[in-house]
C-alpha cells in the first residue's frame, strides 16, 4: 500500500498532485501541456508558468498569481480557482489524515475541519442550489481518485460492524486484535472510518508494529472516554493520546460519511476518504475490498453492508466472489437472522463457497484465508 505521496509525476494518467511532482515534470518535460494539476500552491511558480506551454492543461483549484492565470489562459489551459471559504478544498489531491481533519481540536472538536465540513453540509444539502452540489460532487470524485490510486496493488480487507461498539470492553479489544492479525498478515485494513467497531479495527491495524502489550495498554487508556457521547472532543483527545505515546503506528483506511454527522471519523485510520455521499461512500467501501468483507455485529447499517456485498458477489458483476465472514453466530442467527438468509441467497452459486459464520473474532483471519482471501 503507498505510504506517501510519491515525488515523481504520474506521467501515465498525467496528474500532478504535488509541488514536487509539478517541479519534476517541469524539469524532465519542459512542459506541461495536456496535464491536470490538482490542489498545488503555485503562488512561487509564476517563472516556471510564464515560461512553459500549458495549452490544453487544466488547473484545479491551485493558487497562483494574476500574471500567470492569464498567460495560462491564453495558452488555452482551463483555471478552476479555489473556491473561498469552503471548510474543505473540493479539488483535494490526496486523502484527508486525522491531524488534517482535527485541526485545532484543543479549542473543541466544534472548531475543527471535521465539524466545520459538516455544518457546511447541513447548511447547503436541502437548500436545492446547484452550486453546492456540485461543490459535493467534485470532492467526492477527488477522494475516490485519492483512493484508488493508494489502494493500487494493495489486498483489502473491509471490517465492518457498529459506532456503538464501546471502548473498554471485550468486544471492542476482540475488533482491534482482529485488525492488528490482518494487518500483520499483510492485509490493507479498511472500515467506515467512524467509531465503535470501526475504530477498533482501525486500532489494531495502527498497532500491528508493537508488541502486544501496546494494544492492551492502549485499550486501557482509551477506556477513559468509552463512546464519543457526549463529548467528540474527550474520545478524540484520548485517541490523539495514544498516537502520541506510540506514533510510529501501521497504515489502514478509513472511509466515513458527513451525511451521519453524529459518528465523527477516528484517528488511528492513517488514510481517511471522507465523503459527502454515504452512498458513493458505503459502494466504494466493498467494492474496493477486493480480499473480503469481515462482519463484525452491527444494526440496521451493517445489514446493509452485508447485502450490499452479497448483490454484486451473486451476480459476479465484479468479477468472482469476494470472501465474506460474520462474527458472532448467536447475533447473525437469532438477533439479527442475516446469515439464514445469506446462506440461501448464495446456494447453488459460486457465492456459496466464500461465505462463512464464526462464533469468535479470533476465527475470522482463518476463515479469510481459507475462503480464498
Amino acid at each position: 500500500m503507498q505510504t506517501s505521496p510519491a515525488h515523481a509525476a504520474h506521467h501515465d494518467d498525467r496528474e500532478i498532485e504535488t509541488l514536487e511532482e509539478f517541479d519534476a515534470t517541469v524539469s524532465a518535460r519542459g512542459t506541461l501541456a495536456g496535464f491536470r494539476v490538482q490542489a498545488v500552491d503555485l503562488t512561487d511558480r509564476t517563472r516556471e508558468l510564464l515560461s512553459t506551454d500549458t495549452s490544453g492543461a487544466v488547473f484545479l483549484g491551485c493558487p497562483m498569481r494574476q500574471d500567470a492565470a492569464v498567460k495560462i489562459r491564453a495558452d488555452g489551459a482551463l483555471v478552476f480557482p479555489p473556491v473561498p471559504g469552503l471548510p474543505f478544498d473540493p479539488y483535494r489531491g490526496h486523502l484527508y489524515t486525522p491531524d488534517e481533519l482535527f485541526a485545532s481540536l484543543d479549542k473543541g472538536y466544534e472548531e475543527t475541519p471535521d465539524a466545520l465540513s459538516y455544518a457546511w453540509f447541513q447548511r447547503t444539502k436541502a437548500d436545492g442550489d446547484i452550486y453546492a452540489s456540485m461543490l459535493r460532487a467534485v470532492h467526492d470524485d477527488s477522494v475516490s481518485d485519492a483512493l484508488d490510486e493508494l489502494l493500487r496493488g494493495a489486498r483489502v480487507v473491509g471490517v465492518m460492524g457498529g459506532h456503538k461498539m464501546a471502548r473498554g470492553t471485550e468486544e471492542y479489544e476482540g475488533a482491534a486484535r482482529l485488525g492488528r492479525a490482518l494487518a500483520r498478515s499483510g492485509f490493507t485494513v479498511a472500515t467506515g472510518g467512524g467509531p465503535g467497531a470501526m475504530e477498533a479495527a482501525n486500532l489494531g491495524a495502527y498497532a500491528a508494529p508493537y508488541d502486544g502489550a501496546m494494544l492492551t495498554d492502549a485499550c486501557r487508556l482509551l477506556a477513559k472516554a468509552p463512546s464519543f457521547t457526549p463529548s467528540i472532543t474527550d474520545w478524540a483527545r484520548c485517541a490523539f493520546e495514544v498516537r502520541t505515546r506510540w506514533p510510529k503506528g501501521n497504515h489502514s483506511v478509513g472511509i466515513p460519511t458527513w451525511f451521519y454527522g453524529h459518528e465523527p471519523p477516528n484517528a488511528f485510520a492513517s488514510h481517511i476518504a471522507k465523503y459527502f455521499a454515504n452512498a458513493t461512500r458505503e459502494d466504494g467501501l466493498l467494492a474496493r475490498s477486493n480480499a473480503g468483507v469481515v462482519f463484525l455485529p452491527g444494526a440496521a447499517g451493517t445489514v446493509q453492508e452485508i447485502f450490499d456485498n452479497a448483490t454484486p458477489n451473486y451476480y459476479e458483476s465484479r468479477g468472482e466472489p469476494t470472501p465474506m465472514v460474520l462474527v458472532n453466530r448467536a447475533h447473525w442467527t437469532d438477533h439479527l437472522p442475516t446469515w439464514p438468509l445469506l446462506k440461501s441467497l448464495a446456494r447453488d452459486r459460486s457465492l456459496e463457497s466464500r461465505i462463512a459464520l464464526v462464533d469468535r473474532i479470533e476465527e475470522a483471519p482463518e476463515a479469510l484465508e481459507r475462503l480464498g482471501g
